[in-house]
């Protein structure tokens, strides 16, 4: 018989692709991950895994057993969810992870709502980048994900997740009040080859956005400034540093000293923020009311 603890295991080796790395994740010892999946492998009576100096990877034999792994762990998340639901407990404490914008955006709105409707469930908030959170879910340490999609980001057919779409919007150029496009009504960006850029770090995938919009106007942006700060990037753009695309949502409500903010003309980079839950668990019924929730503090936020 086969112990759904070691399948948490592999899943996570495979996911980070190291030992020491999936050790860490599921606040484990690298030793006892090893032990943890070399018995797997004399239960199964299969080799699993290939290691090397770098990682691991894995065998046919482990990428079979991986698939049945997404099946298996999401029928006990149902079967959770079931359980919590004939003890008829909506009343427990659900973490949720998310990047700043989602948190003031949808996670915060969400909140107050269920203080109202749902006041015995607790949400516990993590600040965490678009790309963080989702490893979060799946390694077990949030029990959702307010995301967005980025390069790398699991496919929308990955079985290890169920998603909710919240919202969609574009990036807008924002620029030094006196900048001579400043008075277009829309901007294109092949006019701003020239210009320095400020933008987020490598790794935010807002900073993948921006590239890619750069790539398909034409040109490369020449990125002078780096902050994952989106305050922080609007003040130097106004301060005459460079030009900037940001999140339409991430300028509501800031403070646009000195700058002007236009829309891209043509196709624009757009963000398209989801939630996520471990698949199986969308029906929990501590999961279920925070995702309704979610989704109704994000009504009328997509400017697509």
């Amino acid at each position: 018989m086969i112990d759904p603890r070691r399948l948490r295991i592999l899943r996570a080796v495979a996911d980070h692709r190291t030992v020491t790395a999936a050790a860490s994740a599921l606040y484990l010892t690298p030793s006892a991950v090893s032990q943890q999946l070399n018995a797997l492998e004399q239960e199964t009576g299969h080799a699993l895994l290939i290691r090397s100096g770098k990682g691991v990877r894995l065998t046919a034999a482990g990428e079979i057993l991986l698939a049945h792994t997404h099946a298996v762990l999401a029928q006990l998340e149902r079967a959770e969810a079931e359980l919590a639901a004939y003890a008829g407990g909506a009343a427990g404490e659900v973490t949720v992870a998310a990047f700043a914008t989602g948190i003031a955006e949808v996670v915060a709105p969400a909140i107050g709502a269920l203080t109202v409707k749902h006041p015995d469930i607790r949400v516990r908030v993590r600040d965490a980048e678009g790309d963080e959170s989702l490893p979060l879910v799946l390694d077990g340490e949030a029990d959702l994900a307010v995301a967005v999609e980025y390069r790398g980001a699991p496919r929308e057919d990955d079985r290890r997740l169920a998603r909710v779409p919240l919202y969609a919007e574009p990036f807008d150029a924002v620029l030094r009040a006196d900048h001579p496009l400043g008075v277009a009504e829309r901007v294109e960006l092949a006019e701003l080859a020239d210009s320095d850029w400020i933008g987020p770090y490598p790794g935010n995938p807002c900073h993948d956005m921006v590239l890619l919009a750069c790539e398909l106007a034409g040109f490369q942006p020449r990125l002078m400034h780096l902050s994952d700060d989106f305050r922080a990037v609007v003040a130097l753009a106004g301060a005459g540093a460079g030009v900037a695309l940001v999140p339409r949502s991430a300028l509501r409500g800031m403070e646009l000293k000195d700058t002007v903010v236009r829309p891209v003309a043509g196709p624009a980079a757009t963000r398209r923020v989801f939630a996520a839950v471990r698949s199986g668990a969308q029906a929990h019924p501590l999961i279920r009311p925070v995702l309704d929730a979610l989704a109704d503090s994000a009504a009328g936020l997509s400017t697509d």
